[in-house]
């Protein structure tokens, strides 16, 4: 694995219809962050949802949280990081939504993913190969760079 983890970072811009009568991001709208970040994240590696599917697996989300810091206005531009931290058994990515005008730190995150055989419809207990063989090869692109 490459010294530096699979990770992407998007720049959003929350609209009026993200906000909650507060004009504040509802609670539930940054699941959608977190997803397009992952979205990227997993581009990188050639292991998109189509490709899951593709491939044979879907991986539907188990686990999640959020701690919500500071409150996210509906027109502030953020930063949304997603860092891959586990992967042998199941996806965990890492998230941290910052303000990106100030670098401001207002929330961060987690969600937790597992493989699921789509013929057989069975979680599985290790990330499959088709997989690990993506990010094996992302590693090692990494390392030659």
């Amino acid at each position: 694995m490459s010294t530096q983890p699979l990770s992407a970072e998007v720049t959003m811009t929350p609209s009026f219809q993200d906000a909650d009568p507060m004009g504040v991001v509802y609670h539930g709208n940054y699941f959608r962050f977190f997803e397009e970040a992952r979205r990227v994240m997993l581009d990188k590696i050639g292991y998109n949802y189509r490709e899951m599917q593709a491939s044979g697996y879907m991986w539907p989300i188990i686990d999640t949280r959020v701690k919500y810091i500071k409150p996210i206005p509906f027109d502030l531009t953020v930063r949304v990081e997603a860092k891959l931290s586990e992967w042998e058994n199941r996806l965990k990515v890492d998230y941290v939504i910052y303000n990106a005008q100030t670098n401001q730190r207002l929330t961060k995150g987690y969600t937790m993913q597992v493989a699921v055989c789509i013929e057989s419809e069975e979680m599985c207990f290790v990330s499959p190969k088709a997989f690990t063989d993506k990010l094996a090869a992302w590693s090692t692109n990494e390392n030659n760079v």
